[in-house]
């Protein structure tokens, strides 16, 4: 089986806006990146090189041409997350690639912000099928490989999800019911690894406290420019929860800038999409204690894995 003297990220979403930043910021990292996502295209015809990171032309295979032409080192592997065929595919081309896989990243998502009246079937089922069914099945695929390795389970989560909250389903209850599934999904593997030992895994959630340049904000208009920052600042975020010990990160759902902050950064203009403007931070300040006084009390837990023990 091949190995990689790197590290190895796979970052499923790469081919434009925030997930793009991510690949090419771990590569520069020294990270050997899979850039995966379904869009693909011939990179040496692209024109203008390189294309607009948030537009249709900027694709997995345009974003590896970069990552190549900066000297990092990415291979582009398509992907189709509604599709778990597909993602084992994925991750088998990347263990055969490179023998390893340290980081995962899961930026794959589907959106629509509306009533659940003017929210059709169609769009329902397809963002539940993107955003929790891709992110199980990628999950699902990818861990068996994080424990490759001298039989340690040692590997990084990261999760385009929110903090949980009731303002966050006002106006696009179908899109929440789905992004907060993958919150739930980072709170409850946490406590899988700590449940079974796995002391050098983490997962964590990542938001933005502010909006991010992005294909999601691309449409925004032109005078509100100056409410977002570049997706720099969220790339910078991940690298720095990837880089955080376990304790810190393991089951959190966490903002960019906030962990930022924590980390010691307190230069945020240099992310201002407009210079010199001063974005609106669109999160709450605070936001609920999800644990019950109970939190570690397990009862007499019930185990789909095991036979039931006969009744008394």
């Amino acid at each position: 089986m091949p190995t990689s003297n790197k590290q190895v990220a796979l970052v499923v979403g790469a081919s434009r806006g925030i997930g793009r930043q991510i690949a090419i910021d771990l590569a520069k990292d020294g990270y050997a990146v899979v850039v995966a996502a379904k869009s693909t295209s011939d990179a040496s015809k692209s024109s203008p090189f390189p294309p607009d990171p948030n537009s249709p032309a900027s694709t997995i295979s345009t974003v590896t041409r970069e990552i190549h032409e900066s000297g990092g080192e990415a291979t582009a592997i398509s992907v189709d997350t509604r599709d778990y065929t597909s993602i084992e595919r994925m991750v088998a081309e990347t263990i055969a690639k490179y023998g390893r896989l340290d980081v995962l990243v899961y930026n794959s998502g589907a959106i629509w912000w509306a009533s659940v009246a003017k929210t059709p079937m169609k769009r329902f089922q397809l963002m539940q099928r993107v955003n929790v069914e891709g992110l199980y099945g990628v999950v699902q695929a990818c861990l068996p490989h994080f424990g490759q390795r001298d039989g340690a389970w040692r590997g990084r989560i990261i999760i385009v999800s929110p903090p949980i909250y009731s303002r966050f389903f006002r106006g696009k209850t179908a899109y929440a019911m789905g992004k907060v599934g993958m919150s739930v999904l980072t709170k409850g593997l946490a406590m899988d690894f700590q449940r079974e030992g796995k002391s050098e895994m983490a997962v964590t959630s990542i938001w933005p406290a502010t909006a991010v340049q992005s294909t999601a904000t691309q449409n925004m208009a032109q005078e509100d420019a100056k409410d977002l920052r570049t997706a720099n600042v969220f790339s910078d975020a991940v690298l720095q929860m990837i880089k955080a010990p376990v304790e810190e990160v393991n089951g959190e759902l966490l903002l960019d800038e906030d962990f930022l902050r924590m980390k010691g950064v307190s230069d945020f203009e240099k992310y201002n999409l407009v210079e010199g403007s001063r974005p609106r931070r669109i999160m709450p300040a605070g936001f609920p204690d999800l644990r019950v006084k109970e939190q570690d009390d397990e009862g007499r837990r019930v185990d789909s894995t095991k036979p039931m023990a006969s009744k008394l």
